[in-house]
């Protein structure tokens, strides 16, 4: 997904929808890198809101249930595999939260992600999520795979360290050192302190929106990708797992085919999420909801300060006041690379406004998304 929507209510003077492909400015690449599997899309990082659903404990007690849950949660210490030369922590009641959709080729997500079962993992969604001090509004930035960034050196979680390159795809991070070198490459391209990491798998995606009842959105145009296998007509529909997944993977069905057009269409359904997940009533608890706890701690890979049900539970709840009208949704201001127009190079000037923005817990101005590549996919889909 790729340029914005338009300004949130709640968030005055935010960041809309970049409405021009492209924009001057000097060819300069940002800090990270990334290769790009063609043909193989991203997993959509569902937004922290989906670990909602592990609060369906509520009230219930602890027991086998608790520790089932509980042991269901895979965490990383980003922490320590970082140490401390990282961006200073912002303590003024904001979180960011560093979100990834990884395609893991193993086990169920192997006839998702397409490819051989050899255990290999890539990222092709990554969203940084600010939430504001009182915990009533977000932001989200989705931060194109296709980027071309200078990647740090970096140390996985097994303690391997990984040479710097430069001008390599963003998502070239996750797939050489994981988690670890992922949050260290935004740490790198942004100046920002991520807080917390969070990660969803192909199965775990398509296995939370079939628990979670579908999710409605409305297409405002026919879309038929045969890479994805989804044929919508126009209109509204209530999207399984399969064809949820399918919708977020999609970049030849809508727009100009590129990366910047299906993260548009990802920020439309993370917001359709959302709302869904208000509908069904995931904070207000529930045995019935237990089926949903279990795929969604089963789903989820976090950072060590939230490898537990009790912090996931914390944390989720801490956010169930965030409605789809809170949420403003960019992408990082990025211009096509005139040498290859399947790769896009980071807007600097633009996109330190947003990075400013985010760490003195501020509004994105709409100056920093304006003439900014886009995708061309805009307003295809919406919440219904």
């Amino acid at each position: 997904m790729s340029a914005e929507s338009t300004p949130e209510p709640g968030i005055p003077g935010e960041a809309g929808t970049p409405d021009q492909a492209g924009g001057a400015g000097t060819r300069h690449r940002a800090k990270g890198r990334r290769r790009k599997p063609r043909g193989r899309n991203k997993g959509l990082l569902i937004a922290a809101w989906t670990a909602a659903g592990i609060v369906v404990l509520g009230g219930t007690g602890a027991g086998y249930v608790y520790f089932k849950l509980n042991g269901n949660i895979k965490s990383v210490d980003i922490d320590q595999a970082l140490g401390t030369d990282r961006p200073t922590k912002v303590d003024n009641g904001s979180e960011n939260i560093l979100v990834l959709g990884s395609d893991t080729r193993s086990g169920d997500n192997k006839k998702l992600g397409g490819g051989t079962d050899d255990g290999s993992a890539r990222s092709d969604t990554a969203m940084i999520i600010h939430v504001y001090e009182g915990h009533k509004k977000a932001s989200v930035v989705s931060i194109p795979r296709d980027t071309l960034i200078d990647r740090p050196e970096c140390t996985d979680a097994q303690g391997v360290t990984h040479d710097a390159a430069t001008e390599v795809m963003f998502n070239s991070a996750y797939t050489t050192g994981g988690a670890a070198c992922a949050v260290k490459t935004v740490e790198s391209v942004t100046g920002v302190r991520m807080d917390h990491y969070l990660e969803v798998d192909f199965s775990g995606f398509q296995q939370l929106i079939d628990e979670l009842g579908g999710v409605e959105v409305t297409t405002t145009k026919d879309i038929k990708d045969p890479d994805s296998h989804l044929n919508l007509k126009a209109g509204t529909h209530q999207l399984d797992g399969e064809q949820a997944l399918a919708l977020v993977r999609t970049r030849h069905g809508v727009g100009d085919g590129s990366d910047l057009g299906r993260i548009q269409l990802q920020q439309a359904f993370v917001k359709a999420l959302v709302q869904q997940v208000k509908k069904v009533g995931l904070f207000t608890g529930g045995t019935k909801l237990y089926d949903l706890a279990d795929t969604a701690t089963k789903a989820v890979t976090t950072d060590s300060d939230l490898g537990s049900l009790n912090s996931l539970m914390s944390f989720a709840n801490g956010l169930k006041s965030i409605s789809p009208s809170d949420m403003t949704m960019v992408t990082m201001p990025v211009r096509y690379d005139p040498a290859n127009p399947n790769r896009v190079l980071v807007q600097e000037k633009k996109a330190q406004q947003v990075w400013t923005a985010l760490k003195n817990d501020q509004p994105i101005p709409k100056t920093a998304t304006e003439g900014t590549a886009t995708g061309e996919a805009a307003g295809v889909v919406t919440s219904s």
